[in-house]
This record gives C-alpha cells, sequence and structure tokens, in this order.
C-alpha cells in the first residue's frame, strides 16, 4: 500500500510516506509556522521515493484534536492533495495516533489514557485498548479541565501525551501511571500512516470535500467557567 501522511495538530509538524514495508518520515518541532515547513517536507518525501502524489492510494491527515489553526491546515492541505491528485482521503484521531506510539513502545499495555494539552486550562484526552497491537478508543473522545479525566470504567492504564506535562495534578489519577518520556510525546504522522492502512484496508476512504477537522471544543476563543 501507498500513502501519503500528514500532521500538524500540535507543535509537531510531520509527514510520513509508507510504501509497502517502508516508511519514510519528516518531522520537527515548531511553536507556530507549520505551512511554511509541511509542503516542503512532503515534497522531500516524494523525491527520497522517487514518487509521485498520484502513485498514493490516498492520503491521511491528523484530525484532531489539537490547536484550531493546526488541524485546519493539516485538512485544507490533505484536501488541496487530494482534489490535485484525484485522491481520496482518511481522517484519523490524533489521539488515537499517540496511543499507537505507547503500545509501540510497551506492546504488553492493556489500556493507554492519552492527554494532550489543549490550552485554555484544559486537555484533549481519550482512553485507547488495543486489538492486534492497534488502539481501539475505549469511549469518546473529550475536552475539558485536567479535573474531569476519568478512566472509562476505572481500572488501570500508562498515561502518555503533554497533557501530564502540563497539568502535573493529572499524575494524581486514580490507576495511571505516566512514565516520565511519555509526557513529552506528541502525535506524528508516521503513526497516521500506519493507521490508516487499518482505514484503507476496512474500505473507510472518504471524497476530499470531507477532510474535516475534528475540534471536539466548540468555542476555541474563550475557556469554560471553572
Amino acid at each position: 500500500m501507498r500513502l501519503l501522511a500528514l500532521d500538524t495538530a500540535t507543535e509537531s509538524c510531520s509527514a510520513a510516506l509508507l510504501v509497502g514495508a517502508q516508511l519514510l518520515t519528516r518531522e520537527a518541532e515548531f511553536p507556530r509556522g507549520h505551512a511554511e515547513h509541511i509542503l516542503p517536507m512532503i515534497d522531500e518525501l516524494l523525491t527520497e521515493a522517487g514518487m509521485t502524489l498520484g502513485q498514493m492510494r490516498a492520503i491521511a491527515f491528523g484530525r484532531g484534536p489539537g490547536s484550531f489553526t493546526g488541524v485546519r491546515l493539516a485538512a485544507s492541505i490533505a484536501q488541496g492533495l487530494a482534489f490535485g491528485a484525484s485522491l481520496p482521503v482518511v481522517a484519523v484521531s490524533d489521539l488515537e495516533a499517540l496511543a499507537l506510539r505507547g503500545f509501540d513502545l510497551d506492546p504488553a499495555l492493556e489500556r493507554i489514557l492519552v492527554c494532550n494539552d489543549a490550552r485554555m486550562r484544559e486537555v484533549y484526552w481519550g482512553c485507547f485498548g488495543q486489538a492486534g497491537g492497534l488502539p481501539v478508543a475505549v469511549g469518546p473522545e473529550q475536552v475539558g479541565a485536567p479535573e474531569s479525566v476519568r478512566l472509562p470504567g476505572g481500572g488501570a492504564a500508562a498515561g502518555i501525551g503533554r497533557g501530564f506535562l502540563a497539568y502535573p495534578q493529572l499524575h494524581s489519577l486514580e490507576g495511571v501511571v505516566v512514565r516520565a518520556p511519555w509526557e513529552r510525546l506528541l502525535p506524528r504522522a508516521a503513526e497516521i500512516a500506519r493507521l490508516a492502512v487499518r482505514e484503507v484496508s476496512a474500505g473507510r476512504l472518504a471524497d476530499p470535500d470531507s477532510a474535516v477537522p475534528v475540534y471536539l471544543r466548540d468555542n476555541v476563543a474563550r475557556p469554560s467557567s471553572p
């Protein structure tokens, strides 16, 4: 399978090209200005692989949740490239992509709680189990104050994501263990590409005009009331 993936939902700006078993990647962290970097990354990957965009099966993108500007950028670039190359798109959750990083690091884990910093004193969060090494959502993805985060059904889980770095109180969640390096990890296009394989194989492809971001937060300009 040949897939192009991109992600700009967080500080991490990344692109990945999956060709069969080979995965080529570009990634860097920027506080802003992802629009200046993502297209050159994609061009570099295609040049390195000696391929054109039209040879891809689909274009996958991190659909959020994440920064308002970042997820909108990823969706619009995926849409534009897909229209130009007459390709379908695949929208992949950034929380799910980060969960996959965790399961890759420790395949023995049964559940992972992902908490990404949503700014405005909130976190984007979701809990994931795994099946065949790939994450499976346990309950809906949510946004809210750190104090509102709860493990669905109780039990235990490993914590991952920069929400744990921004809000230390999350370390006190019952049943959640956070390994120090994991609180600095961000979603990447590499995992988005791999998750997109599952979607393509299941026939879950969309037309380019369906490339829409997921914000979770209805009001992106004002924090919720305490």
